[in-house]
């Protein structure tokens, strides 16, 4: 009899422990098994100023813009909007913040002239448009969505890009729209340098060089985006077309893997393929969104020489926001309870 009260005992033990623990994970999930988890992470582009230079006033602006960017796409998300949405969203109000090299605003080209590139991809059937050398679209991004989805192709660019503009009802403005007297004096300082090894040793962290935007988000069905704009270099000539809108390169989305939106040097970036780059680390090395980060920005890319960083997010909702220069204009936000914005290191 007491060896049998002992058992039942036990048996009852172990069955408090076993429903414990079940309803204990049912009960605590970690963030990343959250079904409705929702993220967002943004960027205003790497490379930043001295922080000689960035006085507090500076930095409250940049980081209010920074803020209502990432809590606009956040907002989308939170009441049910998709990822593609979201995206779109905060990169918008980034084109029409003229701290940020994209739309109004822009670095200009060689001429003294804005030249605007976008790209956008979705994770779920991995559609992707992308439009580069406009000169006279307000929302770059808003263009590049509309050769996404109403269009056969994934590419278009300069004068062909803007006649469908027009096709799709997109109001164009003149050009000096996107000018800013602070680009003004950043192409003159730019024209004015005389040698090729201190033209480099200032670029090698100047806004100037790196700057981009770009969003990157997972909605409540688990579909991921990204998105990227750029006005490109300070200076750049015959037509030169970095990585930002180049799928794969400065931009890509997989719910398989990740979404990614790229910022630095675009020649690296391309011939790096930075941003598919990483999510074929999750694919096929089987790595974690941070390790694939970590591989591709610190050591592959920082081998070659390129500069620069990367947002990211995988299906889990995870956000990444990797980089290898001095700092990265950054934000981050999801339901986990994240919520970040920084620009150093």
């Amino acid at each position: 009899m007491r060896t049998s009260m002992s058992a039942r005992r036990t048996r009852c033990l172990l069955t408090v422990l076993v429903c414990g623990g079940a309803l204990l994970a049912t009960a605590a999930p970690t963030p990343a098994q959250e079904p409705n988890l929702i993220s967002i992470a943004i960027h205003g582009g790497a490379g930043t100023l001295p922080r000689s230079e960035m006085t507090a006033e500076k930095e409250a602006l940049y980081r209010a813009g920074l803020e209502a960017a990432l809590d606009a796409g956040y907002a989308v998300l939170e009441r049910g909007g998709s990822s593609l949405d979201a995206v779109t969203a905060a990169v918008q109000l980034l084109e029409e913040n003229p701290l940020f090299n994209a739309g109004k605003g822009a670095v200009l080209n060689h001429q003294g002239i804005a030249e605007l590139d976008a790209s956008i991809m979705e994770g779920k059937d991995r559609r992707a448009g992308a439009v580069a050398g406009l000169r006279h679209v307000r929302s770059p991004i808003e263009l590049a969505r509309k050769v996404m989805e109403n269009s056969p192709h994934v590419m278009l660019v300069g004068d062909g890009a803007e006649e469908f503009a027009l096709a799709q009802g997109l109001a164009l403005v003149p050009n000096e729209y996107f000018l800013t007297d602070a680009r003004r004096e950043q192409l003159q300082r730019k024209l004015s340098r005389t040698t090729a090894s201190s033209q480099q040793r200032r670029e090698a962290n100047d806004l100037s060089a790196f700057g981009t935007v770009g969003a990157v988000a997972r909605d409540r069905n688990g579909n991921l985006a990204a998105a990227t704009s750029t006005g490109g270099m300070t200076g750049k000539r015959w037509g030169r077309i970095g990585d930002s809108p180049i799928i794969g390169a400065g931009t890509y989305a997989d719910n398989a893997s990740c979404a990614v939106s790229a910022t630095g040097h675009g020649e690296y970036f391309i011939r790096s393929v930075v941003a598919y780059d990483i999510c074929a680390q999750m694919a096929y090395g089987k790595m974690s969104l941070a390790q694939s980060a970590d591989v591709v920005i610190n050591h592959k890319l920082r081998q070659m020489g390129g500069d620069g960083g990367i947002i990211a997010v995988d299906g889990d909702g995870n956000l990444v926001l990797e980089f290898n220069s001095e700092g990265m204009f950054r934000g981050a936000r999801s339901s986990a309870g994240r919520r970040e914005v920084a620009i150093y290191r």
